[in-house]
């Protein structure tokens, strides 16, 4: 084994995408090196193969990285979710590496940022603003008792509330009156100050101060699955969302492709996420965006650079059966991943909703969603005896169920179906006895 071949796995311990990253690497046969922010999560694989790293705290989290590569030189640094995009950054910077720029990454991280920099390079974006979590809503929206009605708001309806760093819609909140603005921002906030309780005392959890709140924009929402060469992006999937995604909260539940929208529309969806990449500065790895689509065109909801979230990516496959975590390593390492295209059959996946919360009694049912035409996996990520939350507090699905099949019907069908074969019983926590 060269030390050419030597790549840096930044894994954070709540991650589902490490068994996946992990075998990725193994059939590539390149020495992987695991990097989490606790040591069980690599306690299995020896010191010369594993670090701990506090992803909060990039500088220092560098400086190690720099001194595990005097001895041990790393081909690569790959992070794998939204918590080790800006460590990945500045390590690889650091190291000569090719990477994204270090305030290019920032802005993927900040959704307040996100909107700054692309407004200030030309993109076209919602009306948006920053509050502070301690701002008085009713203030904001003018509700009072010499105005009742809100008619002097600092905002324009329907808005979108939302935290600046958290993923999966947590804590995104749509709003259409004064009244449902305050309760949303109560919502929101008392979300983000428990996230600060929490992690009081804990150097590897920050939470924002602030939230932003931007214009709704209506229409269709699609996924776009990425990668940039050279500042170049690869589509390499793009993803329909058949469950409208109106709110008030935003819980997405299927992802289907190829998508069945036209070639025009999917064409401007793919020169959206490549002006918005060009825009923030992304020159270099995976890209994940989301966009809706309207009669005014496609408009970007965010993008990250990274891969797919959760589960999801185990829907894609390229030549013959490459998985996307392979890809990415490729890519990283140097190798060739330019004429890969994804498989012509169609694929899906359904992220299992939380209908209530409380706690995981029983899943029932399995056994007949795996028999559902189509259905290639049933997997439920919660534990038995775990707590489970619904949007838009929750920050976890039941699980992922994910189909194969000739059409993008097919496969919403199938998911659908083995959804229905489903029954999650779900006991009332202690403290709501």
């Amino acid at each position: 084994m060269t030390d050419k071949s030597r790549i840096l796995l930044l894994l954070p311990t709540r991650t589902y995408r490490a068994a996946d990253f992990l075998d990725a690497a193994s059939k590539l046969d390149v020495e992987v090196v695991v990097a989490s922010e606790e040591a069980a999560t690599t306690a299995d694989l020896s010191p010369r193969h594993t670090l701990v790293l506090d992803f909060s705290a990039p500088t220092v989290a560098t400086q190690a990285i720099l001194e595990f590569d005097d001895t041990y030189p790393l081909a690569a640094i790959v992070g794998v979710d939204d918590d080790t995009t800006l460590l990945a950054t500045t390590a690889s910077e650091a190291l000569g590496l090719p990477h994204n720029p270090v305030a290019s990454a920032k802005a993927t991280r900040n959704k307040y940022l996100l909107r700054d920099t692309l407004a200030a390079n030309g993109v076209s974006v919602p009306t948006y603003q920053r509050f502070s979590i301690c701002d008085d809503p009713t203030e904001i929206v003018g509700v009072g008792s010499s105005n009742p009605y809100g008619t002097d708001t600092q905002v324009s309806f329907p808005c979108v509330i939302k935290p600046l760093s958290l993923s999966a819609s947590r804590g995104v909140i749509r709003a259409d009156t004064p009244a449902e603005f305050i309760e949303a921002f109560q919502r929101t906030t008392k979300l983000l100050h428990a996230l600060q309780a929490a992690a009081e005392g804990n150097s590897q959890e920050h939470v924002s101060q602030y939230l932003l709140v931007e214009d709704y924009i209506p229409g269709i929402e699609v996924a776009l699955e990425g990668i940039l060469l050279d500042g170049e992006l690869k589509v390499l999937a793009l993803f329909d969302k058949p469950d409208p995604l109106e709110g008030p909260f935003f819980e997405e539940t299927l992802y289907v492709t190829p998508s069945r929208l036209s070639v025009d529309v999917q064409d401007a969806l793919h020169r959206a996420t490549a002006e918005a990449a060009a825009a923030l500065g992304l020159q270099h790895g995976p890209v994940h965006a989301e966009l809706r689509y309207n009669d005014n065109g496609a408009h970007l909801i965010e993008i990250a650079a990274r891969t797919i979230g959760g589960l999801c990516a185990r829907t894609l496959r390229f030549g013959t059966g490459m998985s996307l975590e392979e890809l990415v390593i490729r890519h990283a390492i140097g190798q060739p991943v330019e004429a890969l295209q994804r498989e012509q059959q169609a694929a899906g996946v359904m992220m299992i909703p939380v209908p209530k919360a409380g706690i995981l009694g029983e899943v029932r049912g399995k056994t007949d969603a795996h028999r559902v035409d189509g259905i290639v996996e049933v997997s439920i990520t919660i534990p038995i005896g775990g707590e489970v939350v619904p949007l838009p507090e929750g920050a976890r699905y039941l699980g992922f169920i994910f189909a194969r099949a000739e059409t993008p019907v097919l496969v919403e069908t199938a998911l659908r179906e083995a959804h229905r074969q489903l029954e999650f019983v779900i006991l009332p926590c202690r403290r709501d006895l």
